[in-house]
């Protein structure tokens, strides 16, 4: 699935096609994805100028000056095409700009989602409102974390992932931010002193910034809007690495909960 640096690489590479251009037209190419595509989708949108582009944890914001949000998630495998030069079975929404430019919306898997909202009340949906703060944003701190953390046993990976404590990190950064941090991922949250948090969250600003310079990581169908593929996962310190060598010259071990795989070097990470 694509995480926050997927998502943020897609943001700044539909940006420059899109930010400033008015929408000549809307096509969406089937009535649903992992739920229904609003009806009024294309009256809306057609004619409108896009004034801004951003990110809320793992969704891409459209803003337009009818106030109005384009809210796109894309889901297990999805990603924009950018002037594609025909249109696929799997492109299921076509946005044309008066400047001549397309995206297309291409989701296999169908498990992403748009959603049109008015802009003001985008804190106030559902799947926004009890997201934490953003981890690239100057609220999440150690002293968030030790706040969120304070008299929980549970794992730090898990209460990382909880989107509730903090918006948009998934399994792969959060194991890469973890072994940069020399945290073990299995260590009470509660049990982690201030200062080791205060680098926990470098770590993690550290990882989703090299993975966004890197264009993201190359998983499933991803790839960013202009067809080229993310780069980070040559750069895994431990993600996807069981038995090779950890940068401290440990061992990767990994282990599966839930369907869900843990890469760590037990050497460093305490």
């Amino acid at each position: 699935m694509p995480e926050l640096p997927e998502v943020e690489t897609t943001v700044r590479g539909l940006r420059p096609v899109l930010e400033g251009q008015r929408i000549a037209r809307v096509v969406p190419r089937r009535a649903d994805l992992r739920r229904a595509i609003p009806e009024d989708l294309g009256q809306r949108l057609t004619g409108a100028q896009v004034t801004a582009l951003g990110r809320r944890a793992k969704y891409g914001l459209i803003d337009t000056d009818r106030g109005d949000t384009l809210v796109f998630h894309l889901g297990m495998s999805g990603r924009w095409r950018v002037d594609p030069s025909e249109l696929l079975p799997h492109d299921h929404l076509l946005i044309e700009t008066e400047a001549g430019r397309s995206l297309a919306l291409n989701d296999p898997r169908r498990f992403g989602s748009l959603d049109l909202l008015r802009t003001e009340s985008l804190d106030a949906w559902a799947p926004f409102r009890a997201l934490g703060p953003e981890p690239l944003g100057p609220e999440f701190t150690g002293g968030h974390l030790a706040q969120a953390f304070a008299g929980r046993v549970a794992p730090v990976k898990a209460l990382l992932l909880d989107q509730r404590i903090v918006a948009g990190l998934g399994n792969i950064y959060v194991c890469e931010a973890l072994n940069l941090a020399r945290i073990a991922p299995s260590r009470g949250g509660g049990q982690i002193a201030r200062a080791r948090l205060d680098r926990l969250v470098e770590a993690i600003r550290t990882v989703l910034l090299a993975a966004i310079e890197a264009g993201g990581s190359t998983l499933r169908d991803y790839a960013r809007p202009d067809g080229e593929l993310g780069y980070f996962s040559k750069q895994w310190r431990v993600y996807g690495r069981e038995g090779a060598a950890c940068p401290c010259g440990g061992t990767v071990q990994r282990r599966t909960e839930g369907g869900r795989s843990t890469f760590w070097c037990p050497k460093c990470q305490r």
